[in-house]
């Protein structure tokens, strides 16, 4: 177990309000944010990825910004940068708030998971199937994946490219997907952490995920794009995980109408946060909060009191 101040974690499906409350709870403890989301380390994938304004980042923010769109990134790398952003942000004297939805990149920073070097970014085996899914299409990398490794190839989705590449790399280090992922449930812990999720009714988190894309079209999600494309990262936002992006590029491609694209985000984003609960539940040290109706004060005073009473408790265990 890694000694020091516990981290607070601040988890739950996009649009439950995790940034707000993370925020307030920054302000409330003397805290910095570290985000762990796996869209958020791009630069220029700001208004899409819901990505906190540089403006409203009244105490310091990292995980954000980190790399190009297209850019390489991992679990296995957010690991050691979120846990050098803790071990800084404790020796000033802060508290670190863990924010985001990307479950394995919580779990990462967090639990005492090791990577196999095939999870390592910048390895010839993830540039050869990176190139033969190119060649010959996602179907046909899925379709190798399932003559090699069937139960693996069962638990991914065709179209995550990112998944089926992770799954050949484990191939090659001795193990599988589906045996790394029946192993998560037994990691240890090693980062003392308090985890608070947000939990939100389905029909209102419909409403709320919606609502966040409509506002998402209104504040420049299209210029965005257009930006992100002169910018030579087409490769990079029309990935399979970049929601939000593919479909603008598919509308700006002539495709599809913009109507059309702002329902298709409003759908795979339903989707994702319905993966995301599934994920969430799973994890019994949760500590669930009703968000249901979005007061962020009400939000706050619960979440201060069980991290108050968690702080209580671990001094005196340490005592």
């Amino acid at each position: 177990m890694i000694s020091g101040t516990s981290v607070i974690a601040v988890v739950g499906p996009t649009a439950s309000g995790k940034t707000d409350l993370a925020l307030r709870i920054a302000l409330a403890k003397g805290g910095e944010v570290v985000s762990a989301d796996s869209m958020q380390v791009y630069r220029g994938m700001d208004i899409g990825t819901g990505k906190i304004p540089v403006a409203e980042r009244t105490v310091p923010h990292f995980g954000l910004d980190l790399v190009d769109p297209g850019e390489p990134y991992s679990a296995a790398l957010f690991q050691s940068y979120a846990r050098r952003c803790f071990k800084d942000i404790h020796a000033r004297g802060k508290r670190a708030i863990l924010c985001g939805g990307t479950g394995f990149y919580v779990r990462a920073a967090i639990d005492g998971y090791e990577f196999p070097k095939g999870e390592q970014v910048g390895n010839s085996i993830r540039d050869t199937y990176h190139a033969f899914a190119q060649a010959n299409g996602t179907q046909a990398l899925w379709e190798a994946l399932h003559k090699a490794d069937p139960e693996s190839a069962a638990i991914i989705p065709p179209a995550d490219v990112k998944r089926v590449i992770r799954a050949f790399e484990l191939l090659e280090d001795g193990t599988s997907y589906a045996q790394q992922r029946e192993r998560l449930s037994s990691i240890p812990q090693v980062v003392p952490c308090v985890f608070l999720g947000l939990k939100v009714e389905p029909d209102i988190l419909r409403r709320r995920i919606d609502q966040r894309v409509d506002a998402m079209f209104e504040a420049g999600l299209v210029e965005e794009v257009r930006s992100l494309l002169d910018g030579g990262f087409r490769q990079g936002i029309t990935a399979p995980q970049a929601i939000g992006y593919k479909e603008v590029v598919a509308a700006l491609d002539g495709e599809i109408t913009l109507d059309e694209a702002k329902e298709r985000i409003k759908v795979s984003t339903r989707r994702y946060a319905k993966r995301q609960r599934t994920w969430f539940r799973k994890d019994s040290r949760i500590i669930w909060l009703d968000a249901d109706s979005g007061d962020l004060e009400e939000l706050e005073r619960q979440a201060l009191a069980v991290i108050d009473s968690t702080d209580n408790a671990f001094s005196v265990s340490v005592h």
